[in-house]
């Protein structure tokens, strides 16, 4: 595999000597022996925050059926998302590729809707688990490439899609139409509730009436639920991959009513967001609605395992819980302070510090994956697609163009050399590049100024990445800093300044 190949040499190159694994050594199962693979359901929630689950140390936000599945699976706890952000964060999933490798490296919208589609020579997880006889379906927010475009989902290996398509359209819980298949259907019972509305002037801020407005009726992610559970029914008597994207917990603060009672109970004091300074749609209670948010998510999880059990599918079926990025850091409307959304770590959504990046994750498979299992491996979104093919007997048909590197050996308890490096790129948010290289991580930020610095943390010492270490360890500086500039693939279309080129191609 070429671009395995590389990191092998380069990280030899270093020579530094990555610990062993401590993920546990005794094998509890080995991959299945039938040709047949089993059902893959791969839950993603949007902006959700390392510690915002009670089995990932959240003490305020109840999320009962994460917490189950963690006990009957495995946690992972150095596990990094795709990017800081939606697009490319999905583009690593989906593809295998690292961010300097991925085609989609940041957000970029499109008109009338949706993002800056991946190519059609691109290869997703979809399509090749549709070689291997599976039926695949998508269900709530694609961002990778609008209607019609050659990245929409039905043109990527999704034999069903329904939900968003475009991430600015998904900011509204409350929209007036989703998409099934390629067709659009209208949400009438709306009126829609825009994802960036405003109280008026004549609007009392302290009047729990004036944001009476903001609530509608039709929620989408209840739609796009009963829909992704059709799906499991539909499909109970062959392979099926399940990508279950959730908007939930991203702003705007939309939820039903109800929901939030049992967060108002508790008496929290929780002052109104109103969006006066920006952000998304006002809410009168946004503490109360964000945890009301995530437990909601909870809630979808749960119904998705209860099926999966009534219809005897548990036992053949690989469950993947993950984020694709952190807490936003729109604090006015998410106190991450009140939540300690993200624990220890430093940085949040948008940032290449731990918190913008490593991400709650979960994986349940019975009689492969020990129950309540944890793993410290470090790992990243470019894993999976490796992963789920190895779990689907299809090994051989892996693409020898990805970064990805199969993590079954390590979910079933096998030994297994940890990954050369983790590399991540990120062109928005002033500029930043990063690696992970055994307990060493590089930082560059703010690079579109110019500022080319490298700082230097020792993850295993120093999770809240609060002491530079470049100062006493010059040498490993230079050999990780020539490490990210040589790695990665120039991109035209998304520079990384002031390393590419500013030419953008037509695409």
């Amino acid at each position: 595999m070429k671009t395995q190949t590389v990191l092998f040499v380069m990280v030899a190159c270093l020579s530094i000597c990555a610990p062993a694994s401590r993920s546990a050594t005794t094998v509890f199962a080995s991959a299945p022996q039938s040709s047949a693979g089993p059902n893959i359901v791969f839950i993603m929630a949007d902006d959700l925050g390392f510690a915002e689950l009670g089995c990932f140390g959240q003490k305020k936000i109840r999320t009962p059926n994460l917490d189950k599945l963690a006990q009957a699976g495995m946690k992972l706890t150095q596990h990094y998302s795709g990017n800081a952000v939606c697009a490319p964060s999905r583009c690593v999933l989906m593809t295998g590729k690292d961010p300097g490798h991925a085609w989609v490296r940041n957000n970029s919208e499109m008109q009338p809707e949706g993002q800056k589609p991946i190519p059609a020579s691109e290869v997703t997880i979809a399509e090749l688990l549709q070689k291997q006889g599976y039926i695949t379906g998508g269900y709530g927010k694609w961002g990778l490439g609008g209607p019609g475009t050659e990245g929409e989902p039905l043109k990527q290996g999704f034999d069903h899609f329904f939900g968003y398509n475009c991430q600015r359209h998904a900011h509204s819980y409350y929209p007036d139409y989703l998409w099934d298949d390629n067709v659009r259907i209208s949400l009438a019972n709306n009126p829609p509730v825009p994802g960036h509305a405003k109280l008026t002037a004549g609007d009392d801020p302290l009047n729990p009436a004036s944001y009476e407005r903001f609530q509608g009726t039709d929620y989408a992610p209840e739609r796009i639920t009963r829909q992704a559970l059709k799906f499991i029914r539909d499909n109970r008597d062959r392979p099926f991959f399940l990508y279950f994207p959730s908007v939930l917990p991203h702003v705007a603060l939309h939820v039903p009513s109800e929901e939030l009672k049992p967060y108002l109970e508790l008496g929290w004091e929780d002052p109104p967001f109103t969006a006066e300074k920006g952000g998304y749609t006002p809410h009168f209670t946004p503490r109360a609605a964000y945890a009301a948010m995530i437990s909601h998510l909870d809630s979808d999880v749960g119904r998705l395992l209860a099926l999966l059990s009534e219809l005897g599918l548990e036992d053949n079926t690989i469950v993947i819980f993950t984020a694709d990025n952190g807490t936003t850091h729109l604090r006015d409307e998410v106190d991450y302070d009140f939540f300690e959304s993200v624990g220890e770590l430093r940085g949040l959504k948008g940032s290449l510090y731990e918190g913008g990046v490593r991400v709650p994750t979960i994986v349940r498979w019975p009689g492969r994956i020990r129950p309540g299992s944890v793993s410290d491996r470090i790992s990243g979104f470019e894993d999976w697609l490796p992963t789920l093919l190895h779990c689907a007997g299809a090994s051989e048909q892996i693409p020898e163009n990805i970064s990805g590197i199969s993590l079954l050996p390590a979910l079933t308890g096998e030994v297994q050399p940890e990954r050369p490096l983790l590399y991540r790129e990120f062109p928005a948010y002033g500029g930043q590049q990063s690696v992970r290289v055994g307990d060493w991580k590089a930082i560059r930020q703010n690079m579109t100024k110019g500022r080319l610095v490298t700082e230097l943390y020792n993850i295993r010492e120093d999770i809240s990445e609060q002491n530079d270490r470049a100062n006493d360890q010059p040498d490993l500086v230079r050999q990780l800093t020539k490490l990210m500039d040589e790695y990665r693939t120039p991109s035209s279309v998304y520079p990384l300044r002031p390393l590419d080129p500013a030419v953008s191609p037509s695409r």
